[in-house]
């Protein structure tokens, strides 16, 4: 289990986690090793452009919503360089990322649970 797993796992049992995930497909809205907090969430609320702690082809991703279907219950799931990770269930959905280096993300609260 790695590093996303965890946090992913932690965020499905109702926690609220501060992590520093790495990598560059998320740059400029979320660059390697910022602070990022990430909440559990209504998946139902969610809207294009939230970013989401979400498993898609049985990998956890810190990526963006490119795209909602609520009559089946999903999401698609997409990074900020244009690729295309899969549609994923909103059982799959696990958090919303709320501040990312303390700042926060517009309207990411009132979607978050709890």
């Amino acid at each position: 289990m790695g590093a996303m797993d965890a946090v992913a796992g932690r965020v499905a049992g109702g926690a609220t986690v501060e992590f520093r995930p790495s990598g560059s497909s998320m740059v400029p809205l979320i660059r390697s090793r910022q602070q990022v907090v990430v909440a559990p969430v209504d998946p139902s609320r969610l809207e294009v452009g939230d970013i989401v702690l979400a498993r898609v082809a049985g990998t956890v991703y810190l990526h963006l919503v490119s795209a909602v279907d609520q009559a089946r219950g999903r999401v698609r799931i997409s990074n900020n360089r244009g690729h295309v990770n899969g549609w994923t269930g909103h059982d799959r959905v696990f958090g919303i990322c709320l501040r990312v280096d303390g700042v926060p993300r517009t309207g990411a609260a009132a979607k978050a649970l709890g």
